[in-house]
């Protein structure tokens, strides 16, 4: 499997931009300059929208309530490794690249189809929320996460997770660099280098390891 970097150049003064392709294997994608002027880094900046069209790929934003950091624990990343590989081993959904923070996930992924009545992220949500609620209550911090609703009485996962559409190479690009890129930010500072943070899937793009077997190459869609 080869491994490309990508630099985008702006080339005219009404912000038109042209991207070029350099083959490179080995080397990592966060070391090129990209310039996306039309496109916020912010995932959060975007108008909200949580609704996945099937067989599209979206990048994809699921918060925890409250911005609690319940997933600094590394069981807690694992159900979400453990429901992403389930679903993709049952044909509903494809994982391109994904990062697991303290208090949120992005994903690039396409939902293939329905899981039974639900949406596949809908039963992603719900899986991980069950077995979330399980743990907590045996470490004794379910009632951190109670909520006052008629429906239910505890909330892991906040409402309405972002998904935006990924419709060129270029975003995607852009998308993948944020992810990778997550765990350096200033107000986390949990790896030096995108390689060193375990739960993601730097790895796999920047040094061809295959850590997680849902994984599949972006690159083979756009």
């Amino acid at each position: 499997m080869r491994r490309f970097c990508w630099a985008m150049v702006r080339v005219s003064t009404n912000h038109e931009t042209v991207l070029e392709q350099k083959e490179s294997p080995g080397s990592c994608l966060h070391e090129p300059e990209l310039l996306i002027l039309d496109m916020p880094d912010d995932p959060f900046a975007y108008k909200r929208k949580s609704y996945m069209e099937i067989g599209e790929v979206f990048f994809w934003t699921a918060t925890i309530h409250q911005w609690q950091r319940f997933l600094w624990g590394d069981r807690y990343k694992d159900v979400i490794i453990s429901s992403l590989d389930y679903l993709s081993k049952a044909g509903k959904i494809d994982v391109y690249a994904f990062v697991i923070m303290p208090n949120h996930i992005h994903l690039i992924w396409k939902t293939n189809a329905l899981n039974g009545k639900e949406t596949a992220q809908g039963s992603f949500l719900k899986h991980t929320a069950h077995a979330f609620g399980k743990m907590l209550r045996q470490d004794g911090k379910l009632g951190l996460y109670k909520v006052d609703a008629a429906n239910k009485k505890h909330e892991f996962w906040q409402r309405d997770s972002l998904a935006v559409h990924l419709y060129s190479r270029e975003v995607a690009l852009q998308k993948l660099k944020y992810i990778h890129n997550n765990p350096l930010a200033e107000h986390w500072q949990l790896a030096k280098d995108p390689c060193e943070y375990r739960y993601s899937s730097a790895r796999y793009y920047e040094l061809n390891e295959q850590n997680f077997s849902f994984l599949k190459d972006l690159w083979e869609v756009f």
